[in-house]
């Protein structure tokens, strides 16, 4: 019978290849993780590892490392589903959301969900949607929140709303580029945003890696232009931050702006902003949470799903 401790003390080796950093990174001494090592081989009655400088897998090692990630994997997920079964009172829920989504979407679901299951110990990772696709690929965390479709594998989606994205232009570059004109070009792009009239105008951008900056960069290679970018950054309210000084156009999520403090009239009126909706198919996504299709879906990551579905309003806030 595999001790699962032994097992576990074999993938971290496996890994790091060095049992001196192995035993540092589980924790225990060198000589106790030599003797789980053992007693593995013994159990198989194989060597796992070649005692070598530097250390490496024999062939039995490299069969026993690609499944035992899946066997440790498959416990996790028979204890879990058992203590779903025998009583839901007490566990953990790990949720990944991009920095600003969190901020607009999870006060609406958190403090229901908290209210009914006081017991779930919730954890909270927030990064660009790369970052979030490579930790659910990995486990790190359960459930991920973004716009569909998610770029990650193994993934099953559920759609929760809505969500557009905007074409933020101040007056005062229009008025810069466009002497004169500002007002007719405001009518233009009411009619047919299109970015080819703006190719000469600053943008300030989220970097490579988040959603609302991959569909920027389809746009504009449909639109056979490059951008004049003054500014990328990590979080969209600075791009939004920056746009209402007039340092550059930018794009925003409807969702984010009918939900700021200020109105939406008002942000166009006090920050002398206007918001295009952008004719691009990609511009006018849904929201969704995602999660593993491989793994055990807990209650908690049910449970969050089905308020989410029930506290986020399914269409344009706006409308």
């Amino acid at each position: 019978m595999i001790n699962f401790l032994n097992l576990e003390y074999f993938l971290v080796a496996a890994e790091e290849l060095n049992f001196t950093k192995a035993a540092k990174r589980l924790y225990i001494s060198q000589q106790s993780l030599s003797n789980h090592i053992a007693n593995l081989e013994k159990e198989f009655d194989v060597m796992l590892f070649n005692r070598t400088s530097p250390l490496t897998l024999t062939y039995a090692g490299q069969a026993l490392k690609a499944k035992a990630r899946e066997i440790l994997d498959l416990r996790d997920e028979t204890y879990q589903e058992i203590r779903d079964i025998k009583d839901f009172t007490t566990g953990q829920l790990s949720i990944g959301v991009s920095h600003t989504r969190g901020r607009f979407i999870l006060p609406e679901i958190l403090p229901v969900y908290q209210a009914q299951f006081p017991g779930i110990e919730l954890h909270l990772t927030e990064g660009n949607s790369s970052q979030l696709a490579g930790s659910l690929l990995h486990g790190d965390i359960d459930l991920m929140i973004d716009l569909l479709p998610l770029n990650a594998e193994n993934v099953e989606t559920i759609p929760i709303c809505t969500e557009d994205i905007l074409l933020i232009v101040p007056d005062k570059i229009l008025e810069e580029h466009f002497p004169g004109r500002a007002d007719a070009v405001k009518k233009q792009l009411a009619a047919s945003p299109d970015l080819r009239l703006l190719a000469d105008c600053p943008f300030v951008l989220l970097k490579k890696g988040n959603r609302v900056r991959t569909i920027a960069d389809e746009m504009f290679e449909d639109a056979q232009i490059t951008p004049r970018i003054v500014l990328e950054t990590e979080n969209i309210e600075t791009v939004l931050s920056l746009s209402r000084t007039g340092m550059g156009l930018t794009f925003y999520p409807r969702m984010f702006i009918a939900r700021d403090p200020i109105s939406p009239i008002g942000l166009a009126d006090r920050f002398h902003l206007n918001f295009y909706s952008l004719n691009y198919a990609r511009a006018h996504g849904t929201l969704g949470i995602g999660y593993h299709k491989g793994r055990y879906m807990s209650r908690a990551a049910r449970e969050f799903i089905r308020i989410a579905q029930e506290r986020i309003p399914r269409g344009d806030p706006e409308k």
